[in-house]
């Protein structure tokens, strides 16, 4: 315990990640996502410098204006339509300068949005929660929420099972091909659109086990860009940072010697479940 105390305290490096969203001016709104940022940076021996921009100053000002200089963008879960524009060009932005990327829950859906637009063509891509007369809807309501009209407790709730490809990022970070997440949403990517999507370079690294869900997205041609739909930040715990947390904080670990040009430390794996004697 004193040994993970001393990291958080005196880390060897920092880095800084942008978290990009409409709450940013209330940030205990992601009070699970800053605390996994903790766990994650103590397995990289470094601290997550933690730049909070609004998705709707992005919208107004360009997003290299606010992420010129940040080692790694997380767009985090989100309700309603305001700032999306924002976090879609804030994705653009990295993925276009291969800094590292991880979207949760509607930054995942943004993600697919942005993706759907400026690669594949489709340029009025969006998703069906915002608008409902869409000629590209890739981001559309679950088969069984169709028809709920009580919103309060109908969502797609809890933990469900996730199939991930084993030539993924995420079964990288995992270590294994069938994992357990907890969700909280009611849209999902649309099926009509796997394949276009697919055929242009995203991967679908995770999926329900009847295949009808896309839970994980990722492009291999990226150094590091996952989208997730479930809430992975729930799950974390210091001495058990989550898998993709820890994996985002070591590639944007990776960017930041990269784009200083500092020669790569040798590997260290770091036993944060000592910390359980």
């Amino acid at each position: 315990w004193e040994g993970l105390v001393e990291r958080i305290k005196n880390p060897s490096r920092r880095i800084r990640i942008a978290i990009c969203g409409k709450y940013v001016n209330l940030k205990d709104a992601y009070k699970s996502i800053i605390e996994s940022f903790i766990h994650a940076g103590v397995a990289s021996d470094a601290e997550v410098n933690l730049i909070w921009v609004s998705s709707e100053d992005i919208k107004h000002g360009g997003a290299e204006r606010y992420l010129a200089d940040i080692d790694g963008l997380l767009i985090p879960g989100g309700f309603g339509e305001r700032g999306v524009e924002g976090k879609i060009d804030a994705i653009r932005y990295v993925r276009q300068n291969n800094i590292p990327f991880f979207g949760i829950c509607l930054g995942m859906q943004c993600a697919v949005i942005e993706f759907a637009r400026n690669v594949c063509g489709l340029a009025d891509a969006h998703s069906f929660e915002f608008y409902r007369d869409l000629k590209h809807p890739v981001i559309h309501l679950m088969a069984d929420q169709e028809g709920v009209t009580e919103l309060g407790g109908t969502m797609r709730l809890g933990a469900y099972p996730c199939e991930l490809d084993r030539n993924s990022r995420s079964f990288d970070a995992y270590g294994a091909a069938n994992i357990s997440e907890r969700h909280r949403h009611r849209y999902e990517l649309n099926n009509v659109y796997r394949d276009m999507l697919i055929n242009n370079g995203l991967l679908m690294a995770g999926v329900s086990p009847d295949q009808r869900l896309v839970e994980i997205v990722e492009i291999p041609s990226h150094p590091w860009f996952v989208g997730v739909q479930f809430h992975p930040e729930l799950k974390s715990r210091l001495v058990r940072p989550h898998p993709l947390f820890r994996d985002f904080v070591k590639a944007a670990v990776a960017y930041q010697m990269k784009r200083v040009g500092e020669a790569p430390a040798p590997a260290e794996s770091v036993d944060v479940t000592r910390a359980r004697r």
